[in-house]
């Protein structure tokens, strides 16, 4: 393993932030950052990904290769969660282990964000369509989620008539939830204005999107990131050993997969490493949101702990240089 790579990560400045936040939780200051501003970041950064990502689609048009890798992304959305259920069903029940799994079949925006910005830092080219498989995986997983519960757990329900009433307006709801959420919504709008408004529209707003303010909001939004990573901390007494393991050692599975299909399909490095980052991400804001709102039997701090303060640093800190140090000894 190349130290190097794990250094240059960690003294990426956004990392860098979001380590001064847990820092700031731990020794109790009275850090914190106003309210609306992480969502006005959290857009902010959709926003950019996504143009920027909708142009570069533009300039390269559709190919098969493209085409591969999109349909992998959605592959690896929809299966990542079944191995996962059976796997967490060894010590969780049905609802906990559909939640968790889900949770784990979709993805990060931000830690997509911090991979490509490593990339960018060691001059590793990537390709725009990385942004539409990004928002490909954020939906798919939802859905196998639901579909989970619905099939393996158990319900008590009178009657038939509330029984469809339920099951209806419960599959409404997260289909809803899954492509329609905001941030799904967000990032594919703007890909596809990207796509639309070719070389005049990114004339007009590179500036807007481009590094200097794109890296300028992303150290705020990981510096809040850091304080609510570290305030979960304190629910992961509840998890035990168990799902500490499966919120490291899944990342690094599903990435490894990821690897393999990257280089069947014949991925460059730069694209290799955002997909193997997106199998191995797990969502802590669109997933858990449509899971609290379909799935309330589920504890939302075992799922949401885990992806956020043990699975979201372990990838920013470590995860990402393994990868890429994977892709380069599989000869990606």
């Amino acid at each position: 393993m190349d130290s190097s790579l794990i250094l240059s990560n960690i003294l990426n400045p956004p990392v860098l932030f979001f380590f001064l936040g847990m820092l700031a939780v731990f020794v109790q200051s009275d850090l914190e950052i106003p309210n609306p501003l992480p969502k006005l970041f959290s857009l902010y950064l959709l926003v950019a990904i996504g143009f920027k990502g909708g142009h570069e689609l533009y300039e390269s048009g559709l190919s098969p290769l493209i085409i591969a890798t999109l349909g992998a992304a959605i592959f690896m959305a929809s299966i990542v969660p079944v191995y996962s259920f059976f796997i967490l069903k060894i010590r969780l029940d049905n609802y906990n282990a559909a939640a968790i799994a889900a949770t784990y079949g979709s993805i990060s925006a931000v830690t997509f964000i911090t991979a490509s910005s490593l990339l960018d830092k060691i001059q590793i080219p990537y390709g725009g369509h990385m942004v539409a498989a990004l928002a490909l995986m954020e939906s798919p997983a939802i859905v196998v989620g639901l579909i989970l519960v619905r099939v393996f757990a158990t319900k008590e329900i009178t009657g038939d008539e509330d029984k469809d009433e339920s099951t209806a307006t419960s599959w409404g709801e997260v289909l809803r939830e899954a492509f329609l959420n905001g941030s799904v919504l967000l990032l594919i709008g703007s890909l596809v204005i990207g796509v639309l408004t070719g070389a005049d529209g990114w004339y007009k707003v590179h500036l807007f999107v481009e590094k200097d303010i794109f890296y300028g909001a992303l150290m705020f939004f990981l510096l809040d990131m850091g304080l609510v990573a570290a305030r979960r901390i304190q629910d992961l007494r509840q998890t035990g050993m168990f799902l500490i393991g499966f919120a490291v050692l899944m990342p690094i599975a599903n990435a490894l997969i990821g690897i393999v299909l990257a280089k069947v399909i014949g991925m460059g490095q730069g694209d290799a490493l955002l997909f193997s980052v997106l199998c191995a991400s797990a969502s802590y804001i669109a997933v858990p949101a449509a899971m609290r709102m379909t799935v309330p039997e589920a504890n939302p701090s075992l799922y949401v702990s885990m992806a956020l303060a043990i699975t979201f640093p372990f990838n920013i800190v470590v995860g990402i240089p393994i990868y890429l140090q994977a892709i380069k000894l599989l000869g990606v």
